[in-house]
């Protein structure tokens, strides 16, 4: 019996793996195949396209794929090591564009190899059901996948233009005495108004060690009022700012814009103004500490940021109207009722601007918890789900002179004075004096405010 000698052109079997050798593969193996390869796409972007694929495509994803492992990662390490670290990363507008840039390029690789693991997927090879199935999937993955990273980068991009708009200073400070002293104005310059009047003046002083601070409220009615040693304003007023009721502490802002803008000609160099340097100059003398930085916010567009936030949430102690004035409620346009409200921005303003049936001293009490209502309710998540809103209103909001490479520090020390509670020294009758202040008692009691607190967050006195 004579053997049969194989003929020289017979086709041969190539020896190939399951993803590339689909030729004899049944409808059951082809739809497992699918399914594996588009886990591979989500999970590794351009594994896909080694184990089936073109290699050269499937080097530029996985190196980009790898490269954003190892970023991560990276900032993972750093921040083990050193919080403060990656906060400065973080904050970096320069490395956020180029993050963002990044990300946004990524979405787009990520989108053609999606694509690409269609066209791999051979679906015609699969029955109508099992097709439909795995095609809307991996639409579904393509477009969840590319949106996410897309919407990451664009947030970056916008924390970037944010960061990059507020914090535009260069240089450091150092803590004086071992605290930050942060001068906060809260100018209500609506069109009801004429021109900025800083009606809500405090001073957030932070210990650079542990992030104990201490919120100073001084009145807006204060009188009598000096400056600090070397100020120009002294030359001006060389007996101090005490001209009686029109000489109050809030009107210095505004005198010196009008009147003395040639005193500080360096002011807009340094992302000030005349009045604000005035207005600082006098804190100075009120508080007897040094101010490295002020933050003016804009009461107006505040009522942007609570919208943002999407509301906030006040325990209200009176009824008060919204509109109107102190004594004629003609023009009162509804009331915020006492107990729990949920507020929005419009009925926030009002609350923290309503003069009728209250002083002064209350009209800052209530400021100060809008303020603290906003710090208190910014979580994670609301902050994530409406970045681009809040960081447009921030925009509108916040004037400020402190250098972008103090926002590790300041981020550090604000997680810490969170965790720890605000302490709270409002410098108003019946401890103090506003119309003929004793500014020796005053700096006593904000030195001693530094160190005695008591389980409440309240100063000891």
């Amino acid at each position: 019996m004579s053997q049969r000698t194989p003929q020289r052109n017979s086709p041969r079997v190539r020896a190939t793996g399951p993803f590339r050798n689909t030729e004899r593969a049944t409808p059951q193996q082809m739809h497992r195949r699918a399914w594996w390869l588009l886990l591979l796409t989500v999970l590794v972007p351009g594994s896909a396209q080694l184990v089936a694929g073109n290699k050269k495509l499937a080097r530029v994803g996985i190196s980009a794929t790898i490269g954003f492992w190892i970023f991560f990662l990276l900032l993972v390490v750093i921040g083990l090591i050193n919080r403060s670290w990656v906060i400065w990363l973080v904050t970096l507008p320069v490395l956020i564009w180029v993050l963002s840039a990044a990300l946004i390029g990524y979405s787009i690789l990520f989108a053609i190899l999606t694509l690409d693991t269609l066209r791999l997927m051979r679906l015609g090879r699969l029955y109508s059901r099992e097709r439909w199935i795995t095609f809307g999937a991996v639409v579904l993955a393509g477009i969840f996948g590319t949106s996410a990273i897309s919407y990451a980068g664009n947030l970056a991009g916008v924390q970037a233009n944010f960061i990059g708009s507020i914090f535009n200073q260069g240089g450091f400070t150092s803590p004086v005495d071992g605290r930050y002293n942060i001068m906060l104005l809260g100018a209500d310059a609506g069109a009801d108004r004429f021109g900025i009047r800083p009606d809500s003046i405090s001073v957030i002083s932070i210990d650079a060690a542990t992030g104990q601070t201490v919120n100073i409220g001084i009145p807006r009615n204060m009188q009598h009022v000096g400056f600090s040693s070397g100020s120009p304003m002294n030359k001006i007023y060389p007996n101090g700012w005490n001209c009686g009721i029109d000489c109050l502490i809030n009107a210095i802002y505004k005198d010196a814009e009008d009147n003395h803008a040639d005193a500080y000609p360096d002011a807009a160099k340094k992302g000030s103004t005349p009045g604000t340097e005035a207005t600082r100059d006098a804190v100075e003398y009120v508080t007897g500490l040094q101010i490295q930085s002020y933050v003016l916010v804009d009461m107006a567009s505040f009522t942007q940021l609570i919208d943002a936030l999407g509301g906030i949430t006040i325990n209200v102690k009176e009824r008060l109207p919204i509109g109107g004035q102190r004594d004629d409620l003609s023009d009162v346009k509804g009331w915020i009722e006492a107990g729990k409200q949920h507020m929005d921005g419009y009925t926030a303003l009002w609350y923290a601007r309503s003069r009728h049936s209250t002083s002064d001293y209350d009209r800052m009490r209530r400021q100060h918890e809008v303020e603290q209502a906003v710090l208190s309710q910014i979580e994670p998540a609301t902050v994530l789900t409406r970045f681009q809103q809040i960081a447009s209103a921030g925009q509108k909001l916040v004037r400020t002179d402190i250098p972008s490479p103090m926002l590790a520090q300041y981020v550090e020390l604000a997680g810490k004075a969170r965790a720890i509670g605000i302490q709270e020294l409002s410098l108003v009758p019946p401890k103090i004096d506003v119309i003929h202040p004793n500014f020796s008692a005053i700096h006593e009691m904000v030195k001693r405010s530094f160190a005695t607190t008591n389980a409440a967050g309240e100063v000891k006195e």
